[in-house]
């Protein structure tokens, strides 16, 4: 065990992949680190592995909080849920006033919420931080999103910015973490975060599909999203999804995706969003497909009665156009990739004005430009539209509107053949209905609402006129004004 009388300025509880990693993020940020684990048989072997990190380390949570400087300054990397409950409880009755615990797990934001108010009835601070970048962000810098009282950011925002991923903009580098709002603020938007990871990823892979559909190999589709690569869609996403292409399977020879079994995992940040933006009345759907298509994925049972009952065509795109139709497919992935971002983005927007949140949609942005799953070239060009003017839509920015505008054949050309080719694109088509849906002069929930009168007397508003209606719709046909 380590000396135990130095004084650690963090300290970090979990020493799984992920908190060793930011533990020794913080070490290599000249920050003196203590660390925890219930075993400690594993927080030993990171101690043996990085004898470089100087680690304080501690075989009891009473050692482990007696070796942090004041107020001290926490930070749990444990499963999100009942483990993280249970650090919470032991450490309570072990701190004073004033004391900072970060939850940089992947908690639902209800849970933050519920948790900042337990502990603030201590007089302790609590920071739910989203924490996007996986193993290698955490050690080499991820994107921070932490919500939470200001005053807990004065104490550990300088820590966490220090640590983040670091974007270089042309006024110089930019720290990829920033305060995002009280309570649980930083934990939705890092849940906003992975449904559009989630939407993004099912973007590339019906574009993959399409590729496919047009005669493409793994490996001609691995350079094709190499060269998307240099250009618009310049992403971590598409980065790599050109290195999985590439990748052949030892035992057969045959590209490693075509021996993956499709099945989408999920382990719920993407249903949470979905779930939210239901709440919230917030329309979602290209995120929502992404999460319905892993499921569809998952049905084993469905997928085997369908394919045994239903007929179509074979998913092969016909005399097509090679070079035309691979840049379509660019240009329809680059605006499906838009909608999620504008469809998560106003659920942010709205999400804050209902929980009481002050947050910069804008800042968001530009903290996910480097570091997280979804860094990517266009976060950089919505961060510099919101800093521009207070938009209620990404979609109405000069530069996003023009973009759209001039990709928008292509998306439809690719929507109308992958409908006739009987290529599933559930995102692709989601998106484009939803940039139909909100441009439309009116839309046909005019008949909804006729409808719902009908048979539940739900009553609608006039067009010409204020006041609510109900139509007697058998009968004389008489309106009656609503009192």
């Amino acid at each position: 065990m380590s000396d135990k009388t130095a004084t650690a300025q963090i300290g970090v509880i979990g020493m799984a992949v992920m908190g060793s990693n930011l533990a020794r993020n913080f070490a290599n940020h000249g920050y003196s680190t203590a660390v925890f684990n219930r075993t400690w048989a594993r927080t030993e072997g990171v101690l043996t592995a990085h004898p470089e990190a100087n680690f304080i380390a501690s075989e009891t949570i009473e050692e482990f909080v007696d070796s942090l400087e004041k107020p001290r300054r926490i930070v749990i990397m444990v499963q999100a849920g009942a483990g993280t409950d249970a650090v919470i409880d032991e450490l309570v009755p072990l701190l004073e006033p004033g004391d900072i615990v970060v939850d940089g797990g992947n908690a639902f934001f209800q849970d933050t919420r519920r948790r900042e108010e337990k502990l603030r009835a201590h007089d302790l601070h609590f920071v739910g931080a989203g924490i996007s970048g996986g193993e290698i962000g955490a050690l080499e810098g991820p994107s921070i999103m932490p919500g939470g009282s200001e005053h807990s950011y004065a104490y550990v925002g300088r820590m966490l910015e220090d640590i983040s991923a670091t974007f270089e903009s042309p006024d110089g580098p930019e720290p990829c973490c920033t305060y995002i709002g009280t309570d649980g603020a930083g934990h939705f938007v890092k849940m906003v975060h992975n449904g559009i990871e989630y939407a993004d990823m099912q973007f590339i892979g019906e574009a993959y599909d399409l590729l496919q559909g047009i005669g493409l190999t793994a490996i001609e589709a691995a350079d094709v999203f190499a060269e998307w690569n240099t250009g618009d869609l310049d992403s971590y996403l598409i980065e790599i999804t050109s290195e999985v292409l590439r990748q052949v399977d030892a035992a057969t020879g045959k590209p490693l995706v075509d021996i993956v079994v499709d099945a989408g995992g999920m382990k719920g940040t993407g249903t949470w969003t979905v779930q939210e933006s239901l709440r919230l009345g917030v329309p979602a759907a290209a995120i929502a497909e992404a999460v319905f298509a892993r499921a569809a994925s998952s049905s084993p049972d469905l997928r085997a009665a369908a394919k045994a009952a239903l007929t179509g065509p074979d998913g092969q795109i016909a005399d097509a156009d090679r070079t035309a139709f691979v840049d379509d497919v660019k240009n329809a992935l680059w605006c499906a990739k838009v909608i999620a971002y504008a469809q998560g983005l106003d659920l942010i927007r709205v999400a804050a004005a209902e929980y009481g949140w002050t947050i910069d949609v804008g800042a968001v942005a530009r903290i996910w430009r480097a570091g997280c799953i979804i860094r990517a070239k266009l976060l950089d060009r919505i961060s510099n539209e919101y800093a521009a003017a207070d938009l209620t839509t990404l979609l109405e920015a000069p530069s996003i509107r023009a973009g759209l505008t001039e990709a928008n054949p292509a998306w439809r050309r690719v929507v109308a053949a992958a409908a006739t080719a009987g290529v599933p694109i559930p995102g692709f088509a989601s998106a484009l209905a939803y940039y139909d849906l909100v441009r439309a002069e009116r839309t046909n929930a005019a008949l909804t609402q006729g409808l719902r009168d009908f048979f539940g007397s739900h009553t609608y508003r006039r067009i010409d006129t204020e006041g609510v209606y109900h139509t007697l719709w058998s009968g004389d046909r008489s309106e009656v004004r609503e009192s």
